[in-house]
């Protein structure tokens, strides 16, 4: 067992160690320095060329807003009629049928919106092409868009006043060329020399030592589980996800996978500092988010490490831990790990079930997408947590009389209106989702919808509210992992999960720009001895606070109901 822990603290501080010069390389990229991924620049000239693209027109955070906007309402009509018409399209050598329109509605949003909630399994829900030029296409430029969102109010924060934050479309690219493709190539081989597919071949046939015969899916799987990973995405080629020994072949690609989840999100973070030259900045907002990722992970390592009290009660030995749903050659404590590197991120992938984990592990892991703001989503994640920043330098300048300034700009009504809807959005449609789930659940039972509402749960009382919960928190988050045992390829969950993904993807993006472009507009105020200090630790406990208060007052009740309640009704 202590092999174990080892294990996940090597991860961790090897995610720290590579985050540090990644986030100064991203806030040289992004201050127009050279690096060593310049021989880039003629085919980025290239596509802004054939694009009719002038990137040195910079924008206002409307007209950023405005491109974003646009192409991703381009972007969400492809993948739909893709995936309603993937039957009929190429590279499809296992014959998988066309997506209906509730399941591709559902999907095309929740792979628009670096979700990848998969109410459909890999291997038979969807095609090699839709696989690569839907799902694949979709994770790179879904993280490119959170990244460039971030970016806007990176530049937003750094300039004293202006309405000129930069070009939208230089973000996006960049992103993408810069940091995102050159690392998911490494990862994308790792993988392929570690077992990984790569081929476009259909099933295989293999007769198992009982006589059995085994079809095995397969396909070009490596390059997707790559940018899967690094782009927080987390939507996997096969249907168990990062629990497949294809996905996920051995530990040291577990290792890779796991530190790929997460070093881009802690590298922003690092590439604040860098990009606005606060390095002090950057480490209270590191603080933040690392005391708060601890705080999930402890728990859960340790609940998933004892194992289940159940069981111990009925005389049987745990001494691997709790290893229902979990892979052997992963363990509970790198599985737990990677319960809430996977939710403390929008990513969302799994090397276990996180269905049958214990009831502290999934607290910890919806906790994790409620709040949504510790490391988070690649850009996003920052987003979330620059509303409770707002929101913490607004209190505590009304807690010492003082007009609340941020970054040299005043934080006025508006500003703080925007700040406020933003935050109680988050809490608002998870808890409305899951309350009409609920509802129809007791008074519909037996409702046509594909799958009637009495066949949803395929577990009672407090772990079945667990799952609604669950479910409608990953997809407010923009996570998309689930509990296997709800049952949501259906017309109503495809649908409802549908626009609570649509309203947590973009309008917790649509808030922050339009507050940093507002902010950037307005006049330099000049610091002075009564200027609130933000780069210090008793600001970060501010926030610490404000986030912790806010979470705990919006999702107590419903944590109670659920697996708050599971807890103490173990034996």
């Amino acid at each position: 067992m202590n092999t174990e822990y080892i294990g996940i603290i090597f991860m961790y501080l090897a995610t720290i160690a590579l985050a540090i010069p990644l986030g100064k390389y991203i806030a040289k990229v992004f201050k127009g320095e050279k690096t060593w991924m310049d021989f880039m620049a003629p085919l980025e000239r290239f596509i802004f060329k054939f694009s009719g693209i002038d990137t040195h027109r910079e924008m206002n955070w409307k007209q950023h807003l405005k491109a974003l906007l646009t192409i991703n309402l381009l972007w969400l009509f492809y993948a739909f009629f893709c995936l309603l018409f993937q039957g009929h399209l190429p590279l499809n050598p296992d014959a998988n049928p066309n997506q209906t329109p509730d399941l591709a509605f559902n999907t095309a949003l929740s792979f628009l919106t670096n979700t990848n909630l998969q109410d459909y399994s890999g291997e038979s829900g969807a095609t090699y092409f839709t696989q690569h030029f839907v799902f694949m296409f979709l994770h790179f430029v879904s993280a490119a868009t959170g990244f460039a969102a971030m970016m806007v109010v990176f530049k937003a924060m750094k300039d004293k006043t202006t309405e000129k934050l930069g070009n939208y479309w230089d973000f996006f690219l960049k992103s993408i060329t810069r940091v995102l493709l050159p690392i998911s190539f490494v990862v994308a081989v790792i993988l392929a020399f570690n077992g990984t597919p790569t081929s476009y071949k259909g099933k295989d046939t293999v007769i198992g030592l009982q006589g059995d015969t085994v079809h095995v899916s397969r396909g070009p799987a490596a390059a997707m589980i790559a940018i899967k990973q690094v782009g927080t995405n987390g939507g996997g080629w096969f249907g168990v996800n990062s629990a497949h020994p294809f996905e996920n072949p051995n530990y040291l690609t577990n290792i890779v996978e796991n530190i790929s989840i997460i070093i881009i999100p802690i590298a922003l973070v690092f590439a604040l500092g860098f990009y606005l030259n606060k390095k002090k900045l950057a480490l209270v907002v590191f603080g933040v988010m690392t005391i708060g990722f601890l705080i999930m992970l402890f728990p859960s390592v340790t609940a998933e490490v004892g194992g289940n009290p159940n069981i111990a009660h009925m005389g049987i030995s745990q001494p691997g831990g709790s290893m229902e749903g979990k892979e052997v050659r992963f363990g509970p404590a790198a599985s737990a790990y990677w319960g809430i590197t996977t939710t403390v991120t929008s990513n969302g992938s799994v090397n276990a079930m996180h269905d049958s984990m214990m009831p502290v592990s999934g607290l910890a892991q919806m906790f994790d997408m409620m709040i949504n703001a510790f490391y988070g989503g690649i850009g996003v994640g920052f987003l979330n947590f620059y509303i409770f920043v707002i929101i913490a330098v607004f209190i505590s300048g009304l807690m010492v009389g003082r007009t609340p300034e941020f970054m040299g700009h005043k934080i006025e009504a508006r500003e703080m209106k925007i700040a406020s809807l933003i935050a109680l959005l988050h809490p608002f449609i998870i808890l409305v989702g899951t309350s009409l789930a609920s509802y129809v659940l007791v008074h519909f039972p037996n409702a046509n919808w594909g799958t009637k509402p009495s066949a949803w749960l395929n577990n009672p009382s407090f772990h079945g509210f667990t799952e609604m919960l669950y479910q409608y928190a990953s997809s407010a988050a923009n996570n998309g992992s689930g509990y296997g045992g709800l049952t949501a390829n259906n017309i109503f969950w495809n649908v409802t999960t549908g626009l609570v993904i649509f309203v947590g993807r973009f309008l917790p993006i649509i808030g922050p720009v339009a507050i940093a472009g507002i902010l950037a507009s307005k006049k330099t105020v000049p610091e002075s001895a009564g200027t609130l200090k933000t780069d210090t630790a008793t600001f970060g406990v501010m926030i610490f606070a404000v986030i912790f208060i806010i979470a705990a007052l919006s999702f107590f009740p419903a944590l109670a109901l659920g697996p708050i309640a599971e807890h103490f009704s173990i034996k």
